[in-house]
């Protein structure tokens, strides 16, 4: 069965950094893309990173700069290194994993960042 536990969410002051994690369970997942979206209150659920399976990123214009999405295969884990931290940025983040070559596709159960003005 595949699983995926998000960690490293909490509260911060702005400007300052965070690192989530998110690290699957149940298969090998080198052969998938994976994601961060989030969801703040009131908002509709957006993507904020993404690394396809060869490694090309891609960020959403309001995190570029800021944030730095990372993956390690062998740990079948991503990560996500926010820093200059904005109230804005105040959401749930969500991990996601899609086969590149299949229909695959995983959610983590989402962990909260709060940051504070």
């Amino acid at each position: 069965q595949v699983r995926l536990v998000e960690s490293g969410g909490g509260l911060v002051q702005a400007g300052g950094s965070l690192r989530l994690s998110c690290a699957a369970s149940g298969r090998t997942f080198s052969d998938y893309d994976m994601g961060w979206y989030r969801q703040g209150p009131g908002k509709e659920r957006e993507v904020v990173a993404c690394v396809r399976w060869w490694g090309s990123t891609y960020y959403v214009d309001s995190v570029k700069g800021r944030f730095t999405i990372s993956r390690d295969n062998a740990k079948n884990t991503v990560y996500l290194q926010m820093n200059s931290l904005k109230p804005e940025d105040t959401a749930i983040y969500y991990c996601n994993f899609v086969g590149a070559r299949s229909s695959e596709n995983y959610w983590g159960q989402g962990t909260q960042v709060t940051v504070s003005s």
